[in-house]
């Protein structure tokens, strides 16, 4: 019964693809049967008494964890995979060069540059001290330079579309080094995600949204609003882009703080937006790149209170993004106003439970 379920499963999810293709409807239905198949045991699950599996879905996307190619290292974990899966999503949202250091599910270091290997300096500046024993992406090939870089840090992972002989030839110097080849350039937009709570699943689309610019960053998206006396400069209105991609992916509340093209503080999963900030703002002071005439902000959701804003002030940043929709939105508002700050409200919210 198991085989003939988990094969007319794989009919039905490939007759609902065609459907999707041609633009007919859904069939009303209100059961779901979800099927994968390769299963890998995993030496543990997140801890080490929990034992654990890893099951890709059939025909998975190249631009995926399951359709990751391993080059060196040894198996993945439980965790690996996890934050391997957050850095490939963050990773894709940049078409220019760019580099992502994850830990815990979070980004610690996010940058782009004119090349690859400058995104990755700028990255490991971002927090050259959480990136230890972390996952590093990067969404061109791994050349000789950048991988020289790479070895002398100690990483779990490196995700790259490619990697060169040379590079290889350095990397696998490292034997636990897991080196993982993933498809950038492929997106997927109509996606799904699930999650499982007792007893049930929760199912909905993924945090795919047309508010902020991938490619060239031309003209402010029309979903945008200026909502200050101050207008923000075009660089600010590029870095606070760069910023709220960023923000997407940091569990809530979160809070980023950097310039136009790197992260220089994170505040990721507190239970207030100020307690977030000032996670952020701390880090953006210590890092020696920091400069405040270009200090920004990007917050995931809106401000309930204006003391977000006021601490912003304190520590010099010039600029805020963030989705709006508090009744109390005039309060940052004139918040800002007040000591001539800029600030944006996209409209769209990214919390990231």
């Amino acid at each position: 019964f198991e085989l003939t379920s988990h094969y007319d499963t794989l009919i039905s999810q490939y007759m609902a693809q065609q459907r999707e293709a041609l633009g007919e409807m859904e069939q009303p239905w209100n059961h779901v049967t979800k099927t994968y198949g390769e299963e890998t045991v995993l030496r543990y699950g997140e801890n080490g008494h929990q034992k654990a599996s890893f099951y890709k879905e059939v025909k998975a996307p190249m631009a995926s964890i399951a359709g990751a190619k391993q080059l060196h290292g040894k198996e993945l974990s439980f965790n690996n995979i996890k934050d391997a899966d957050a850095a490939i999503k963050i990773i894709q949202e940049f078409s220019e060069p760019a580099a992502v250091a994850v830990k815990h599910m979070n980004p610690c270091g996010v940058a782009i540059g004119s090349s690859v290997e400058e995104a990755f300096d700028r990255c490991y500046s971002a927090d050259s001290i959480s990136i230890f024993g972390g996952i590093v992406a990067v969404n061109d090939a791994v050349t000789r330079e950048l991988a020289e870089k790479l070895h002398g840090i100690f990483l779990e992972i490196i995700i790259a579309p490619a990697f060169d002989e040379d590079a290889l030839t350095i990397l696998t110097k490292k034997k636990n080094l897991r080196l993982l080849i993933v498809d950038m350039a492929e997106q997927t937009k109509d996606e799904k995600e699930s999650v499982t709570v007792s007893g049930g699943l929760l199912i909905q689309d993924v945090d795919h949204s047309d508010e902020l610019v991938r490619d060239s960053f031309d003209e402010i998206p029309e979903a945008w609003e200026i909502v200050t006396q101050r207008q923000p400069s075009k660089a600010e209105e590029k870095g606070l882009n760069f910023l709220m991609k960023v923000a997407k992916h940091v569990k809530s509340n979160a809070i980023v703080i950097g310039n136009a093209y790197m992260t220089l503080g994170i505040g990721a999963g507190q239970m207030n937006r100020v307690g977030a900030a000032e996670i952020a703002l701390k880090q953006a002071k210590e890092n020696p790149l920091t400069k405040t005439d270009e200090l920004l902000m990007a917050s995931d959701a809106f401000f309930p209170m204006d003391d977000t804003v006021t601490l912003a002030h304190e520590y010099g940043v010039k600029a805020i993004i963030q989705p709006g929709g508090s009744i109390r939105d005039k309060d940052s508002v004139v918040a800002c106003d007040e000591r001539g700050m800029a600030m944006i409200q996209t409209g769209i919210r990214h919390f990231r439970h």
